[in-house]
Order: structure tokens, then sequence, then C-alpha cells
């Protein structure tokens, strides 16, 4: 999880850029907060997604083979 203070930076510099524009390196230092903030969304997604199981109304397993295979590739 990214840290609070983070999270007010991105949206600190995000409410300056719609203001007042940023510098050069308020922009770099932005387009980094956002790809350490996609990192870390992407990968609890994808721990949530390995945690679920499809399951149709008889009960059979029905989870997508590509979500299976990514799952036994976690594993080893």
């Amino acid at each position: 999880m990214l840290s609070k203070d983070k999270l007010n930076r991105i949206n600190a510099l995000a409410k300056k850029a719609k203001s007042v524009g940023l510098t050069d390196k308020e922009k770099e230092e932005q387009q980094e907060l956002r790809q350490e903030y996609l990192r870390v969304f992407r990968n609890s997604m994808t721990n949530t997604l390995h945690s679920v199981k499809v399951v149709d109304p008889e009960g059979n397993d029905v989870t997508p083979e590509k979500l299976k295979e990514s799952k036994r590739k976690r594993l080893h």
C-alpha cells in the first residue's frame, strides 16, 4: 500500500497542475509517484484475483484457465 504522505503528494501535485502548472522537476516527481501507485495497485489487484474462485450455480469450478495458470505460476 502506498503511504498516506505519497498519496497526499500525488493529490497536491494534481491540484497544482490544474491551477498554476508544474515545474519540470515536479512533473518528473508526479510521473514517478504515479508509476509507483500503479505498481502497487496492480500488485494488489493481482493478489486479489489469485484468491478468487468462480463457481457456477451448480457448484462447478468455472474459474478461467488463464487465472488458474497464473495462480500455478505464482506458487512455483
